[in-house]
């Protein structure tokens, strides 16, 4: 088995402002050759957008786009008429493909918002853009094991293209699964909050461990964990 830590605090980061972010891989301003991303995942960007702080429009092309709220509100709009407000417990989807543009702003004037932008590198270019948007707050609640984001779609989750397994935990209680991985699969985990342990290593918020060359994962957490986990082709 092969692992990979990033610690919360060796995270790139900046701060805007209205924006405070910690970057897992190398992003904007912040680049370290040694921190290009995990197989296809590309970006994982902790951020936290002060009440009536926001992303412009801008554009994008040829990544898939997710957004996993931890607090808060976000307002989407895009270039293909998309408009909505994703909040804790929701995913956001969109596919960039062959060019979309658009703007995040917090939707409430006062309070924060916290999310997880995470970018994933597409199977091939040029797909035709699209967007989607999730709601597993009442499965969240209820400490499962939710399957957020797939290329296949199965368990109602938002499809990407490229083959990833999204899953998520916001667990009351402390729990453990083993997680079995497939040939040449590695797996990914970005804690949130709490305390978990991945192979043996323990983590806690904003911590995250890459793990490859292994056929299993044995993971356990503390009452009030969440985070996910990335099963993804390495």
């Amino acid at each position: 088995m092969k692992t990979v830590m990033r610690r919360s605090l060796d995270r790139g980061s900046a701060d805007h402002g209205w924006l405070k972010t910690r970057y897992s891989f190398s992003f904007a301003d912040y680049y370290d050759p040694e921190q290009m991303g995990f197989g296809v995942l590309r970006v994982i960007n902790d951020d936290r957008i002060a009440g009536g702080g926001g992303f412009p429009m801008h554009a994008h092309r040829d990544m898939e786009i997710l957004t996993y709220i931890i607090e808060g509100a976000l307002e989407h709009r895009d270039s293909m008429g998309n408009t909505g407000v994703i909040s804790a417990g929701e995913i956001q989807q969109m596919s960039a493909g062959t060019g979309v543009r658009h703007s995040e702003f917090n939707a409430s004037g006062e309070a924060s918002v916290h999310l997880l932008q995470i970018w994933i590198v597409p199977d091939k270019a040029g797909y035709e853009p699209k967007y989607d948007q999730k709601d597993f707050s009442a499965r969240l609640a209820n400490s499962e094991f939710v399957l957020l984001a797939s290329r296949s779609g199965r368990e109602g989750s938002a499809v990407i293209h490229q083959d990833v397994d999204l899953f998520a935990v916001k667990s009351k209680i402390a729990g453990q699964k083993t997680h079995a991985l497939g040939t040449g699969r590695g797996l990914w985990l970005q804690v949130i909050r709490g305390g978990v342990t991945g192979a043996g290593v323990t983590l806690t918020a904003g911590d995250g461990l890459g793990l490859t060359d292994v056929d299993s994962v044995d993971l356990s957490w503390s009452a009030g964990a969440e985070f996910l986990i990335f099963d993804l082709a390495v």
